[in-house]
Formats: structure tokens, C-alpha cells, sequence
């Protein structure tokens, strides 16, 4: 008695579980992309108007630990900060100017970029804080 085999068949790729394995690893991570973002007010739809104004341009003058002076990422030295934040402030009078100074800085040289900063004629000056947790 003879039998018959049937024919192999040959081994093939799925893609759908393919497919749904990558749809379910994109949707994981942008899910926790935005589970990271730190949102700090509710979202919302701005209206527009004609006379609406931009957000004011930002200078950043950083003080390290070390003492030394950054304005933007960029080191300058005390005494061409002046030059460089009139230069600036003279084409948008309208900029913020912000403060990071390291809090192992001290007083002395803060004030002294601060009066800087004041002398040049900045009429916005902001400086930066982390927030603090209450009763820590």
C-alpha cells in the first residue's frame, strides 16, 4: 500500500502581526514623549487678531560657579557684555533680559552683571529660579 504525502508547504512572512506590533510601539512612545513634557497651564485655541503682538525676544546672561560669563551659550568677558547686550538691545528694545546665576555665585559679582545689565538701558529683567516645593 503506497501513501500519499502531501505537498510541503512553505514557510512565509506575516505582516499584519508585523504591522501591529510597530502601530503599538508607536503609539507607546508618543504616548510617553508626552507623559514627559512638562505642561505648565491648560491648552487652549487662541483667537487671532490684527493687532496681536509677539512673545518679547529673550537674552540669557548665565553667571557659573567659576565665575565665568555667558551671554546666549556664547562666553564674553565683563567687559564686552556691555557692548554686546547695547548692540542687542538697540535693534529690540522690547527684549527680556534674563539672569541665571549659579547659587554658589557670589553676591558681589551678581550685582555686578545685575548693574551691568541696568546701565545698558534693559527695561525688562527677569531672574531665574527653580521652583521650590513647599515645606522642603
Amino acid at each position: 500500500m503506497h501513501l500519499r504525502r502531501s505537498p510541503r508547504k512553505k514557510g512565509r512572512i506575516e505582516i499584519i502581526p508585523m504591522i501591529d506590533t510597530i502601530f503599538f510601539l508607536l503609539v507607546f512612545f508618543m504616548m510617553a514623549t508626552l507623559a514627559m513634557t512638562a505642561q505648565e497651564g491648560i491648552a487652549v485655541s487662541l483667537p487671532k487678531a490684527a493687532t496681536g503682538q509677539r512673545e518679547p525676544a529673550r537674552l540669557t546672561v548665565t553667571v557659573t560657579e567659576s565665575g565665568g560669563l555667558f551671554l546666549d551659550k556664547a562666553e564674553v568677558a565683563l567687559d564686552s557684555l556691555k557692548g554686546e547686550l547695547a548692540g542687542r538691545l538697540a535693534k529690540a528694545p522690547d527684549t527680556v533680559v534674563v539672569l541665571n546665576a549659579d547659587k554658589a555665585v557670589s553676591h558681589g559679582r551678581v550685582v555686578d552683571v545685575l548693574d551691568l545689565v541696568r546701565q545698558v538701558g534693559a527695561g525688562r529683567l527677569a531672574i531665574a529660579t527653580e521652583r521650590k516645593e513647599i515645606g522642603s
